[in-house]
């Protein structure tokens, strides 16, 4: 099982950042079972407020993101591990598909980006339901338990974030790329690199977020490129 620590969760349609930028970033060398997300001192405003009306929740790729493939404004899809319901009472049943777009980012530099932004959960029983949602957390896939046992994908990774946990920055989350996110941000997370020239999340990985029904207000498709 892989432990991590997850700081803010989103479930829904996402959004999605594809940026290159060649100023530099520091970022912090962990493994990613080694790694726990660090909280900041600026929460987005009215995020202890969102942070209420969030449960976690975890859902895997269903085909990989590529920064250097993916346009602004495409589409992606993860889909949910297990039932999650709603504060509102709405049930999103296991299998469900979260949804989402390509966007930009402006406050992260970095070589290759990879932003998105959840804005829509279609469940298996064909509803749409606005939501949205914050990446808590990425972790590689695991086919099999410890015990040797088979994996649901999605179910590895324990998702343990709390309404108190308003802010997320994953350093080498993958392999030389980091996750930052932020309870009630314009975008579910933005992954970003200064040692490679791509970002890239295989199919199989597994994300942990916190998720509310309704959305944030927000153009899926554009935004003003805060996280």
């Amino acid at each position: 099982m892989r432990i991590g620590v997850t700081l803010t969760y989103a479930v829904a349609a996402v959004s999605l950042v594809l940026w290159s930028n060649p100023a530099q970033a520091q970022s912090t060398q962990t493994t990613p079972e080694a790694n726990s997300p660090g909280m900041s001192s600026s929460p987005a405003p009215g995020a202890a407020t969102e942070a209420q009306q969030m449960v976690p929740a975890r859902a895997s790729l269903t085909h990989t993101w590529d920064a250097n493939k993916l346009k602004p404004g495409e589409r992606i899809e993860a889909k949910l591990a297990g039932k999650v319901v709603l504060k509102n009472g709405t049930e999103l049943p296991n299998g469900s598909m979260l949804t989402g777009v390509v966007t930009t980012d402006n406050m992260h530099p970095g070589n290759s980006k990879l932003a998105l932004r959840f804005t829509e959960a279609k469940t298996t029983h064909g509803q749409t339901v606005p939501i949205t949602a914050t990446i808590v957390g990425v972790f590689p896939p695991q086919s099999t338990t410890g015990q040797g046992y088979n994996n649901v994908a999605g179910n590895q990774a324990p998702n343990n974030w709390t309404n108190s946990e308003l802010q997320v920055d994953q350093l080498n989350a993958i392999g030389g790329v980091d996750l930052h996110s932020r309870i009630a941000g314009e975008n579910s997370g933005v992954f970003v690199t200064n040692k490679k020239d791509d970002v890239k999340l295989a199919q199989g990985r597994e994300l942990t977020l916190a998720i509310c029904a309704g959305g944030n207000g927000q153009n899926a498709g554009g935004g003003n490129g805060g996280l």
